[in-house]
């Protein structure tokens, strides 16, 4: 295997998190779930993505599962509420929350790595990057509503690794969702580990971290 030198990263879920607030304004504030309750969704949705993905049988995208659970448990009327949440989901400016050290964490990576980014987005996300203060840590960013090509599709990674001059066996790709980032950037030739906050790959052999001083410490 080639020396490790490039590092992508995925941005919802990895660098940049929920306003959900912004995303969940269709419903009464005090009705939202605690993040706690968000996380386990977000866990159960996983499995369910991830297991149709890999079955080649995908009836809906993963925010359209997330969002019927929810409104589900929420005992919500669903009749266009799904829809509505799935439509702010997909706007890249509700994507807006940064971690504290973020971009510390990314200024001491990009010192020992070359960083970009690959993001499903609709191709607005260098904006988004911008705002939160962190797209000059990135070499290239490579948005799927620009390039015309989703993860976990390989036309993606390789529109990224041909923005950075770089071979796949030199690339690391870090994502949070087991089908679409890990099994995407693997199936392009590229390392890959998941980026698990919500805890959703606990006990898989997978690598995988839950925060950015982790993913430092696993690339120590």
């Amino acid at each position: 295997m080639a020396e490790r030198r490039v590092i992508f990263f995925d941005v919802g879920n990895t660098l940049l998190f929920p306003n959900r607030a912004r995303m969940l304004a269709p419903i009464p504030s005090n009705r939202h779930p605690t993040l706690e309750q968000w996380q386990a969704l977000e866990r159960r949705t996983k499995a369910e993505f991830d297991q149709e993905m890999q079955s080649g049988r995908v009836d809906h995208s993963f925010w359209w599962i997330f969002h019927t659970y929810l409104v589900a448990e929420l005992n919500e009327s669903a009749d266009g509420l799904v829809q509505e949440l799935v439509r702010n989901t997909q706007n890249s400016a509700n994507w807006d929350q940064i971690l504290p050290g973020t971009r510390e964490a990314l200024d001491r990576i990009r010192h020992k790595y070359r960083t970009a980014v690959i993001s499903n987005a609709d191709g607005k996300i260098e904006n988004i990057l911008s705002r939160s203060g962190i797209a000059d840590c990135c070499e290239s960013i490579t948005d799927s509503g620009i390039v015309g090509y989703e993860k976990p599709r390989r036309e993606i990674f390789e529109a990224a690794l041909n923005a950075m001059n770089a071979s796949p066996d030199e690339s690391l790709y870090v994502g949070d969702v087991y089908s679409v980032d890990y099994l995407g950037a693997r199936n392009a030739g590229m390392q890959a580990i998941l980026f698990d906050v919500a805890g959703a790959y606990r006990g898989k052999p997978e690598p995988r971290v839950e925060s950015l001083q982790e993913f430092e410490e696993w690339l120590d």
